[in-house]
């Protein structure tokens, strides 16, 4: 996790974002890195935990922190799709239809409790989500860029719920299991939200988050890690041609290709915010977490035996050999010809 406690005024750009939004969020270092992470890499994020965790606060102080527009929308069993990405208005005067934008327009987007609304709307998001564009009757209108969806769910509550589609859950980029803070922590909360409110600062444009989502793009990954991250998801749809027969009747579906491609866009994101142009192994172990935990579909036998998606990866991690080049010699050689 990259520090907080930098000078501001000298610190790499995200680190002075990480730094403006700690003012106001104690604790959730996990949550806060993987946001980070999902803006440089152009993702979308589902964060699940109970209330009361900072999730909303967390995400609106990021967007104030980047000069971005922040929009919310509570799930309900009554929404309709119009009620997220718009419809088309007849005006009885002018005999004319004229279209009202929905709350999608923005640059980050809270989805609260999104599980609570039924699939037709969930569904609705699915365009935005991976072409950044909505269309409405024969229009198609662009979202704002940059874009990231922070979908909630709490996971104690069934009643009123509904599961998310499998095709809404894979066009997360990541899912991250957030918990309690730390009895110290928690004093902190308590101390900053009876006290008198603090005001964050804007450090840095969309235009600049921009050109470090760019500058993420150029970060280099090795082709071997691009082989190791095809092999970790390979393992979670073959686990016997791994050696997983311990853990092969609990996997009824793998993760789809859109893990490969996401494991490698959030190293190179972790990376960058790690201060290197290169990706290493461990960016990529990092993230396999949070990148394939929700991809994987579970048999009956797994609930069963109490056997969640997170033991079943520590495994494949334990399994599948990761490679052990110098990578970094690879990356200066790889830049020098490049230059």
């Amino acid at each position: 996790m990259i520090s907080a406690a930098v000078n501001p005024d000298s610190a790499p750009p995200m680190e002075r974002v990480l730094y403006e939004v700690k003012r106001v969020i104690v604790g959730q270092d996990h949550l806060l890195e993987r946001m980070l992470v999902a803006l440089l890499a152009r993702g979308h994020l589902l964060v699940e935990g109970v209330p009361g965790l900072a999730k909303t606060l967390a995400i609106k102080t990021l967007a104030e922190v980047i000069q971005g527009q922040f929009k919310r929308i509570q799930f309900t069993p009554d929404l309709m799709p119009a009620d997220l990405v718009g419809t088309r208005i007849y005006n009885q005067k002018t005999g004319e239809f004229s279209t009202s934008l929905g709350p999608v327009f923005t640059n980050l987007l809270l989805a609260d409790e999104i599980n609570r609304a039924p699939a037709k709307v969930q569904s609705a998001l699915l365009e935005v989500m991976q072409e950044h564009q909505v269309t409405i009757g024969r229009e198609t209108y662009r979202v704002p860029d940059p874009f990231l969806v922070l979908a909630t769910q709490n996971p104690i509550e069934t009643e009123g719920t509904y599961p998310l589609p499998e095709a809404q859950v894979d066009r997360f980029m990541m899912k991250v299991v957030i918990g309690y803070p730390t009895d110290q922590e928690e004093f902190i909360i308590v101390e900053r939200m009876t006290g008198a409110p603090i005001a964050t600062g804007s450090v840095m444009t969309t235009e600049q988050l921009l050109e470090m989502q760019r500058e993420a793009d150029r970060v280099y990954a090795d082709p071997v890690l691009m082989e190791y991250a095809v092999q970790l998801v390979a393992a979670t749809r073959r686990p016997a041609a791994f050696g997983l027969d311990d853990v092969a009747h609990y996997i009824y579906y793998g993760a789809s290709p859109r893990a490969s491609i996401n494991l490698i866009l959030t190293a190179r994101a972790l990376a960058l915010l790690r201060g290197r142009s290169y990706v290493l192994v461990q960016d990529v172990k990092d993230m396999v977490l949070d990148v394939l935990r929700h991809r994987l579909i579970l048999t009956y036998e797994a609930l069963s035996d109490n056997v969640t998606s997170d033991m079943i990866l520590g495994r494949v991690l334990e399994q599948v050999r990761a490679p052990s080049q110098p990578l970094r010699q690879r990356a200066d050689a790889n830049a020098s010809v490049s230059a």
